[in-house]
């Protein structure tokens, strides 16, 4: 494909200026963002000219999916258009980056899916989690390499306070029509787990909303949830995710094999292996040719303009193995029962 990559975005909210919008105007030989839509009109205008006067602001999505000055359209709205967006820009010929999570529900990911295996030949990916990124290599290799053994438990914590307070309004995130059955970060740490653990194939759950109604708008999406899982190879795990708890510890990740104990910390980034045997963990340096920095952005539109460079994941593939893991959670937090995952 010749230059620029031509980029229409869908939604411009807080992670695309923050985060996608600098990394795409840092490679202007090789990117024009042609138009924007946003939430209304207005904020279309508004964004362009804040950040990039040069594109066209939109008011209806779909108009700017099938332009034809445009061959990639970037979704950075939240998860209830991910699948409308997505399957439409798809069939429209444009490839399609879409932030993380995939889609409120698994019928929704599916639809993706089938969109982008029919359109194979446009790039499709999704938004990684920056969660565990930098070390993810090493973390994998010391897997591999038997560094605890056989793996045979683990236990994952992801707290926060964001929701503690009862007179704050619902959340976006809170507002089951805009996130469906997506809770905190727990399919963002599936994604990471299954990278590295392999496959969940049951769940259990348990939850609950501790502040029911928000400003006249009733909760249904739990403040916190507890997932017991079992992964294909037998080993098994406790998650525990929370957006009430006042004072918590950083999100982190033990795992324990038959010859020790590997954990990682995912605000630091900081691996510590302990041997079976030795009183203390020791600290794992990441060597720098396993650092995995962010480059995200640059990597879509590389693919983009090269059918020969590697794919960008996670694809829609990869998204749908954690969106089943998502739906059997909310299935078992429903009935109260191990809900094995979707194959």
């Amino acid at each position: 494909m010749s230059k620029p990559v031509r980029i229409g975005i869908i939604g411009a909210g807080g992670i695309v200026k923050s985060r996608h919008l600098p990394a795409l105007l840092a490679m202007p030989e090789e990117v024009e963002i042609v138009a924007v839509c946003n939430s209304s009109l207005e904020s279309s205008r508004r964004f362009c000219a804040e950040h990039v006067p040069q594109a066209e602001p939109m008011e209806k999505w779909w108009e700017l999916a099938s332009r034809d000055d445009i061959n990639v359209v970037w979704v950075g709205a939240t998860p209830y258009m991910h699948s409308d967006c997505s399957v439409y820009a798809l069939k429209a010929g444009k490839h399609v980056f879409c932030q993380a999570r995939m889609a409120r529900s698994l019928a929704e990911a599916q639809l993706m899916w089938e969109a982008s295996i029919s359109n194979s030949e446009l790039v499709a990916a999704l938004c990684p989690p920056p969660q565990g990124m930098r070390g993810d290599r090493t973390v994998r290799r010391l897997l591999a390499e038997g560094a605890i053994g056989r793996v045979h438990q683990m236990r994952l914590n992801s707290l926060n306070g964001n929701w503690l307070d009862p007179a704050a309004p619902a959340h976006w995130r809170q507002r089951v029509e805009i996130s469906g059955l997506q809770v905190l970060t727990f399919g963002i740490y599936v994604e990471v787990i299954q990278r590295w653990l392999g496959d969940i194939v049951s769940v259990q759950a348990d939850g609950a909303v501790i502040t029911p109604v928000r400003d006249g708008y009733t909760v249904d999406v739990p403040d916190f949830l507890n997932v017991l899982c079992t992964f294909r190879d037998g080993a098994r795990g406790n998650l525990c995710f929370s957006g009430v708890a006042s004072h918590p510890p950083q999100d982190s990740i033990e795992i324990y094999g038959h010859e020790g104990t590997l954990t990682y910390n995912f605000i630091t980034d900081e691996i510590h292996l302990g041997k079976r045997g030795s009183s203390e963990m020791q600290s794992v340096p990441i060597p720098g040719d396993e650092v995995k920095e962010w480059t995200v952005e640059s990597d879509f539109v590389h693919a983009v303009m090269n059918p020969k460079a590697p794919r960008p994941k996670p694809d829609f593939l990869e998204g749908m193995k954690y969106m089943r893991v998502v739906q059997a959670a909310a299935e078992a937090l429903e009935s109260g029962e191990l809900v094995r995952v979707a194959a």
